[in-house]
Order: structure tokens, then C-alpha cells, then sequence
């Protein structure tokens, strides 16, 4: 950088800053909001050139910067986020100069017309919208050969640590945070979309409960799993992200019951002893026969950590199904009524208006668009559309019933824990078809460098519990490594 003092300031200082370091830094003057975005625009330029978390840039980054520096000076800041640059995957809409294209280049000329909900609610919060991120094309659903991270149009998102899994589909978003390439950034979850990136990322993940964030203005897999959170260094930055995007909107009905959290004040969940008699179940039979020796390891210390802080484990938890137990059914054919009304609904110069049209891109562009193919898509095509079949509605009930209500209700609720813990994202499905929330929190590496970490999973709207265990265990291991 030609500045001398942005460049000692960025190579001594902006690595690993938290958003309230960075607000204090805005406030005493010692930066600016139009310095920050310099500052990670240079780390991006430099870093991204290998990891390719980074899609594209917001033209309007600095000058949205700049206006909020005159805020801050003449009003005083809006919110914990006012000034701090953050990115968004690039499956939610934007209504600026960037495209949204789910990473797909049949994609690459769509414009929105209308923020997503969710980055009205961070331009609200006076955040500055740094970019778009790469991700697993069409969020993991175009093809099952597809590996994570992987989009034609922005390429292969690599893990910074090393040549391991970057996790999907929000790999981007997740690869961009934990190369400091933003103080935070929005990722979206169907089925392990947050907490897998967020574990392979040495990241705190937040994935809601259903119905808490508004999924307005998402490019949409299934609108019964589908819910946006954020992907960050701590479970603090995490929170002043997620805090921000609590709205009830009109567009996306369920989230009337994230009414009583509109104004929720989450810093009382910032407890160090928020573990103390706290129970914790572990249902084993989602991740022994899958797990590595080293894996179980770190499980193993981190349960011992856990313990330490107060809590008492419950061992093998039963939830009467697992994963294999869960109908991909539902997703198939959610992903076709989805897909099929945000292109029909879409900018009217999007010449792309259904699945069908999308399918007869790639067709057309065999070497762009498949290498790995489109099973999943033309699966998901094959379908009706009008969710009106037995298919269907069988299996979306058995997911609701098997995850939700038998799965971790009534679970939890027989064996007298509190939430279920469980290594890294094993289990996450039961997670996802419930619509209950999760956090995944970083705890070390591998001997082989792999970053680890461990997942609080709880009932419906437990997230002011399940920060308050998060917390207090992050406090206690201090488990996040930077690359």
C-alpha cells in the first residue's frame, strides 16, 4: 500500500481484529471506515489470488464508506456494525452493481432489483457491503459430483489452511473470513451449509433456527431448511451479525416468530461460566463409525474442557433415526417450486426465467458449465413443481416428525439435556430438516493441520442458550488458529 500507516496498520493490527477492536479504533479516530475496506481490499488483491473466496467487488464499497465516516462524525453510529465491511454469498440479491448468480454463469448477467432482506438489514445496521462470495454452484444442487466450493463462474474456492475440504456451499464466505479477508461475512444453509464451511474454517457458525431471519431475496433451495447466518472469528462478531438480521418480514411469513427477538439484547448471554450445570447429550451413533482416530481425539479433550467449565455430559444420547433416515425427497422437489418462482419473479432482463432455461444453458455451454454435470438438477426438474405428490408430502412429514419432533424434542427432553454436542458437523442433517439451530465453534487442529471444532445443536429458538454455551467454551479453549 502507498500508505504508510494503512500498510503497518494492516499487516500489525487488522489480522484477526474483532468488530468491537475495530469500532473502538473508528471511534477514537485512529481509522476510518474508508480505510478498513482499503485495508482488505489490499488483502484480497494479495490473498485471494490462491484461496478465490472472493467473487466480486462492491464498486460502491468506498464511497458507502466515506458516507458512513460523515455519519458517524455528525449522528454517531447506528449500530456495532456501523462502518465494518462485511461480505455476502452470492446467492442473495443486491440491489447495486453486483451481479447474484449462485455462482452459476447462466447467472453472470442477472442484476436484482431488491436487497435481499437480509442485506437491507446489514445496510441498515450501517455495514458496508464489501463483496460477493464464491460458493458451491447453485448451493450444492446441481450436480452430486460437484465439489465444494466449486462454480463456473468463480472457479475453485480453496482452504486456506491447506489441502483440505473448504466446505460447502457457503465456502467462500467461509475461506474469506478466515483469511481475513472481511471482518465477517452472510452464508446460507439448506442442510450443513454454515456449520460444515465454518468447521473446516477454524470459524464460529450461526445457523438459526427456521423463522428468526427472513430468507426474502435468496436464491432458494427449499423453503421449509433454507435460513441465512452469519460466519465469523468469534462467537461476538458472529452475534453482532446475527443480531442484525432479526427482522419480521412480510415476504417470508414464518418469520412472525422472531418477533420477541426484534430487540433482544444477546450481550447477557456473553457468560464465562455459561456452562456451569449445563447438560449436554452426545448421540454417538451420527458420527462413530465415521470419525478419525485424530478426530476423536480433539472430541475427547474437548469434552473434558466442557466438563471442566461445569457441564455434565450425557452419553450416547438415542434420537431414534440418523442421517440415512432423512429423504432427500424433499429437497428435490422444494428445489424446482423454488428456483422455478425467484427466475420467474427475477429481473425482467434476466433471460433465464425457470430450471428448464438454466438446464438448457449448461446444455448449450457443455465445457463451461459441465464438468462435473447436473444430475441433481434435472433430478430436481423431473419432479412437478407443484409439490402435490405423495413423494413429497410423505417424506417432508417423516423429516419433520423423525428430526424435529422425536429427533431432538422429545430426546432432549427424555434424557434431561439441555442441548447435543457433537464433533465437528457430524449429524447436521437432523439439525437441518428440524429447522432448529446450531453453532459450530473452532477447537484446534489436527495434527495434520485440518482445522477442528465441536457443534452445539438445540430445540427451536434456543439460540440465547446456545450462544451462552459457545461462549463460555470459546472463552474457556480459545480454539480459533488463524492460517
Amino acid at each position: 500500500m502507498h500508505q504508510k500507516k494503512l500498510d503497518d496498520f494492516r499487516q500489525s493490527k487488522l489480522d484477526e481484529m474483532t468488530i468491537s477492536d475495530m469500532q473502538q479504533e473508528l471511534s477514537e479516530g485512529h481509522v476510518t471506515s474508508e480505510e478498513l475496506v482499503l485495508m482488505y481490499f489490499e488483502n484480497i488483491s494479495l490473498r485471494d489470488q490462491t484461496i478465490h473466496a472472493v467473487l466480486e467487488i462492491n464498486p460502491d464499497a468506498l464511497q458507502i464508506a466515506q458516507a458512513l465516516d460523515f455519519e458517524r462524525k455528525h449522528k454517531g453510529p447506528r449500530s456495532a456494525l456501523h462502518g465494518i465491511p462485511v461480505l455476502v454469498k452470492d446467492n442473495m440479491d443486491t440491489a447495486d452493481k453486483m451481479h447474484t448468480s449462485a455462482g452459476s454463469r447462466a447467472l453472470k448477467d442477472h442484476y436484482a432489483l431488491k436487497d435481499a432482506k437480509v442485506v437491507e438489514q446489514l445496510r441498515k445496521a450501517g455495514a458496508v457491503i464489501l463483496g460477493k462470495t464464491n460458493m458451491t454452484e447453485w448451493a450444492n444442487f446441481l450436480s452430486d459430483k460437484l465439489p465444494n466450493g466449486f462454480s463456473s463462474r468463480g472457479g475453485q474456492t480453496k482452504n486456506p489452511y491447506g489441502s483440505f475440504e473448504v466446505g460447502g456451499s457457503s465456502s467462500g464466505s467461509a475461506a474469506a473470513v478466515a483469511s481475513n479477508l472481511a471482518a465477517a461475512a452472510l452464508g446460507t444453509e439448506t442442510s450443513g451449509s454454515i456449520i460444515n464451511p465454518a468447521m473446516q474454517n477454524s470459524l464460529v457458525g450461526i445457523k438459526p433456527t427456521v423463522g428468526l431471519i427472513s430468507r426474502q431475496g435468496i436464491i432458494p433451495v427449499s423453503h421449509t431448511q433454507d435460513i441465512p447466518g452469519p460466519l465469523a472469528r468469534t462467537i461476538k462478531d458472529a452475534v453482532a451479525v446475527f443480531a442484525s438480521l432479526i427482522a419480521v418480514d412480510p415476504n417470508d411469513p414464518i418469520t412472525v416468530l422472531a418477533e420477541p427477538f426484534e430487540k433482544y439484547d444477546w450481550s447477557i448471554h456473553f457468560k464465562e461460566g455459561g456452562l456451569q450445570g449445563v447438560k449436554l447429550g452426545i448421540p454417538r451413533m451420527l458420527f462413530e463409525d465415521n470419525i478419525t482416530d485424530e478426530q476423536r481425539v480433539l472430541f475427547e479433550n474437548a469434552l473434558e474442557e466442557l466438563r471442566a467449565c461445569g457441564a455434565e455430559i450425557i452419553e450416547d444420547v438415542d434420537l431414534g433415526a440418523d442421517q440415512e433416515d432423512l429423504g432427500f425427497a424433499v429437497l428435490l422437489h422444494e428445489f424446482k417450486a423454488n428456483a422455478n418462482d425467484y427466475l420467474g419473479k427475477s429481473n425482467p432482463l434476466n433471460s433465464v426465467r425457470s430450471l428448464e432455461d438454466v438446464l438448457a444453458y449448461n446444455t448449450k455451454h457443455p465445457q463451461e458449465m459441465l464438468r462435473y454435470g447436473q444430475n441433481l438438477m434435472e433430478q430436481a426438474n423431473s419432479t412437478t413443481g407443484k409439490l402435490n405428490e405423495r413423494e413429497y408430502i410423505e417424506a417432508l412429514e417423516r423429516n419433520r416428525y423423525l428430526a424435529a419432533e422425536q429427533g431432538i424434542s422429545d430426546t432432549l427432553k427424555q434424557v434431561g439435556a439441555d442441548a447435543l454436542i457433537l464433533p465437528k458437523d457430524y449429524g447436521f442433517n437432523i439439525g437441518a430438516a428440524a429447522g432448529f439451530p446450531s453453532i459450530a465453534v473452532p477447537y484446534g487442529l489436527t495434527e495434520s493441520k485440518e482445522p477442528f471444532g465441536i457443534t452445539f445443536t438445540g430445540k427451536a429458538f434456543s439460540e440465547p442458550q446456545l450462544i451462552e454455551y459457545a461462549y463460555a467454551f470459546e472463552q474457556a479453549t480459545k480454539g480459533r488458529i488463524k492460517p
